[in-house]
């Protein structure tokens, strides 16, 4: 009994103590959660979808011989830049002389028969008034002119069909452009049986780009454009901006059309830009990046993209730091994302803070301490991003 009296008080001081303790523990708990949070800023925002594109030609004419012969000369410079109507090729006129010749003899003959058998006719109508011949004299007399004359027409004929011929056979520039190398040289022998390639020509000025876009991409532009939001020439096409692949080269150019379909597997649409392209630097087949401007914000929210999380739906959501420091979770609509930034369409406005760090430890209607990033909130404002 006197050991028992010397160990209770003791025993009841250790569960004084344990029990502060442990009703520390539960205070400490209990206390507000510091987080990082930013507030909301706005900011002009123009939004650019970037695509790549191939460089395409106004125009490509296949030179080919249009006469059989032997080619004589060649009249132009290789990769040279030719006017429409210029001589390029020579090929031997000689054989197209001579049916000439022999078209325009046929045509003297025929005329002359023509001659003769209206000279004949005529005769023959005065004595078949005067009942001097028969009727069938008659008839055959006004047939033999009309078969001179057919045989005159085809005489004219072959002279223009012979003219064509050597004329052909200078072998002309059917366009303006950039021509590359020749397909033949001079002896060889084009037209035998086929149009003989001969060598292509490209109109490069202005040129053409080819690229594709996804068809909502394409209804934001038009939407775009309705609005207002973005700029225009004075056709009212959509001003697009190229890029060559590898260097940081720019020129501005339009938009010509959209493809009539949706590609069913892509679901892109396919899409051409006109640029001017005088000093002959972009070149077919090459390979070029566009800005497409999909609209202008003039108050666009962005923000951190780890500042957004999903909602049991999948849904994407903030933390905003509402009224006596009070967590809210909050639906928002995302646009375009831009760089480590999400473009906000919907639910966010501008000073609300929201959590960009510690959001883990916290729940929804919990109070928090926030503790604002300055450096973050202070984002560098730029007139024009690209997607």
């Amino acid at each position: 009994m006197p050991a028992f009296k010397l160990v209770l008080p003791a025993l009841m001081l250790v569960s004084m103590i344990l029990a502060g303790c442990v009703e520390e523990e539960v205070v400490v708990a209990g206390e507000p959660k510091k987080v990082d949070v930013i507030e909301v800023l706005t900011k002009r925002f123009t939004q650019t979808d970037e695509l790549p594109g191939r460089v395409t030609p106004v125009r490509v004419a296949e030179v080919r011989a249009r006469v059989a012969g032997i080619i004589l000369k060649r009249e132009f410079v290789e990769g040279a830049d030719v006017k429409a109507g210029q001589v390029l090729f020579r090929i031997d006129p000689a054989p197209f002389k001579a049916v000439l010749s022999r078209a325009e003899a046929e045509l003297a003959k025929a005329e002359a028969d023509t001659f003769n058998a209206d000279s004949v006719a005529r005769r023959y109508r005065a004595l078949a008034e005067q009942r001097a011949i028969s009727q069938q004299e008659l008839d055959a007399a006004e047939a033999t002119l009309k078969s001179a004359q057919a045989a005159k027409m085809a005489a004219q004929a072959n002279i223009e069909t012979a003219k064509l011929d050597l004329d052909y056979a200078t072998v002309r520039a059917p366009i303006s452009g950039r021509i590359g190398r020749a397909f033949v040289t001079e002896g060889a022998l084009v037209g035998q049986g086929e149009a003989t390639p001969m060598a292509t020509i490209q109109q490069l000025d202005p040129i053409f780009v080819d690229f594709s876009q996804s068809i909502e991409k394409l209804i934001q532009t038009r939407e775009a454009i309705e609005d207002g939001r973005l700029s225009t020439n004075e056709s009212g096409d959509a001003i697009i901006t190229l890029t060559i692949d590898g260097s940081s080269r720019t020129r501005e150019g339009h938009l010509l059309f959209s493809d009539i379909g949706v590609d069913q597997t892509s679901n892109q649409v396919s899409l051409r830009g006109r640029f001017p392209n005088s000093d002959k630097l972009l070149l077919p087949g090459m390979y070029v990046r566009i800005q497409m401007e999909q609209g202008e914000y003039p108050q666009a929210v962005l923000i951190p993209q780890r500042a957004i999380s999903r909602s049991t739906d999948g849904k994407p959501q903030v933390l905003v730091v509402g009224q006596d420091n009070i967590v809210e979770a909050r639906l928002v609509e995302t646009g375009a994302m831009h760089g480590s930034e999400w473009h906000i369409l919907k639910g966010l406005e501008a000073g609300e803070q929201i959590i960009v760090g510690g959001a883990s430890t916290v729940m929804p209607a919990d109070t928090v301490i926030p503790q604002l990033e300055t450096a973050k909130a202070e984002r560098v404002t730029s007139p024009s991003t690209k997607i």
